[in-house]
């Protein structure tokens, strides 16, 4: 069994301080996925030094095939000792996914991961091994599709603490509200936001520590096609739409004169519509056989701008979902590549539009160039694997 995965992860800042005390690492070998979650003693920059040293070190060995017990002890022997506590280095969770199926999950001191497979939540069991004086739970086991695995910073487990509840969010509440959220969420970005904004919320937007969810969903491997520009030469057109019209994927098209190609080629008609969604966002349209047609420029940019905000972690919350839902061509876009993609094929051509810049200028220097290598960018960011095809 060949299996993919869908990462995300949300994180709140201690309330008062611009930086966190959590770090995620997200890694990708030849036959993996890693994710990381990292928490620094305290808060601040102190925290988010320990935490991203932390990670970094956990990422690097990992990646260059450590042991855990050399990772370990390279972090016992790296990371400073606080002088207060006497304890010298951050919590960690590591999550390896391998393609074959098999998994290896490894927690020190951070809540336990919550592991969801059919609406159920399943039993991780306690396998603790002592290295450097740690107490370590290792434990390997097979996924299939379906599963989904959180891993949380313990600024979960407080939420709410002396506030609305007494003595926090425990573990086995924040499983069963995590079940609810599987049952009602398609993607690891919006569980990780519904769980992150639960915690926010006992905290009446007042966070008292920092506070991260990592997820990752086990989930069929997702293509999409995007095709945008007309080829730099005209005879190039059916060789383009061949291609972007190869194998099981998703497809979309953006801009005009990119659509009217694609159903001339296909000899599919063009239906246009008048719905004015968003008075900024041109209408979108159909063409049999394809799962969105869109305007070109302003389209990519809007789609590009939400993406950024989802990379970047910026306010990512309900409000950001709503926007990401509404049916105006440049968040359907987005919605597809963040929600419904793992595999982007980029199909661009490289004829220059007068309209949008001036024809002396090289493609280089185009705006939807500019766009596109964005648009790699940031999907890129997100754990996406990336090709682009010029014409």
């Amino acid at each position: 069994m060949q299996v993919t995965v869908d990462v995300a992860y949300k994180s709140l800042n201690k309330f008062t301080e611009e930086l966190c005390g959590d770090k995620v690492e997200l890694l990708k070998t030849a036959d993996s996925d890693i994710m990381i979650l990292a928490d620094g003693m305290g808060s601040g920059v102190k925290a988010n030094i320990l935490a991203t040293l932390t990670s970094k070190i956990l990422g690097n060995m990992f990646l260059n095939g450590a042991t855990l017990e050399e990772c370990v002890e390279t972090i016992v022997q790296t990371l400073p000792v606080c002088q207060v506590r006497q304890v010298a280095y951050a919590t960690f969770s590591i999550l390896q996914v391998f393609h074959n199926g098999d998994a290896y999950l490894v927690e020190f001191d951070n809540p336990g991961c919550i592991f969801v497979r059919d609406g159920r939540l399943m039993e991780i069991p306690s396998n603790i091994r002592e290295l450097e004086g740690k107490k370590i739970n290792e434990y390997r086991f097979r996924v299939q599709r379906g599963d989904c695995f959180l891993l949380m910073s313990d600024g979960t487990i407080h939420a709410g603490v002396g506030m609305i509840l007494n003595f926090g969010w425990d573990w086995k509440e924040i499983a069963e509200y995590a079940v609810k959220q599987y049952r009602l969420t398609v993607s690891a970005s919006r569980m990780a936001a519904m769980m992150v904004k639960a915690c926010d919320d006992l905290y009446l937007g007042r966070p008292g520590d920092d506070t991260t969810v990592a997820c990752m969903r086990i989930i069929d491997r997702k293509v999409v096609n995007l095709l945008t520009g007309p080829p730099k030469k005209a005879e190039d057109d059916g060789q383009m739409v061949a291609s972007f019209m190869e194998g099981e994927a998703k497809r979309i098209v953006c801009g005009g004169t990119s659509a009217n190609i694609v159903s001339r080629v296909l000899g599919r008609k063009l239906k246009p519509t008048l719905d004015y969604v968003d008075p900024e966002i041109p209408p979108i349209a159909y063409i049999d056989g394809l799962e969105l047609v869109t305007e070109g420029v302003l389209t990519l940019n809007r789609a590009v701008n939400l993406m950024k905000r989802y990379a970047n972690d910026e306010n990512i919350n309900e409000k950001f979902f709503l926007e990401l839902d509404k049916k105006n061509g440049g968040s359907m876009v987005a919605k597809m590549l963040i929600e419904d993609c793992t595999d982007l094929n980029l199909f661009v051509g490289k004829a220059i539009n007068v309209a949008h810049q001036n024809p002396d200028l090289p493609f280089d220097l185009g705006i939807r160039q500019h766009l596109v290598e964005q648009l790699k960018v940031t999907a890129e960011k997100m754990g996406k694997t990336v090709t682009i095809t010029y014409y």
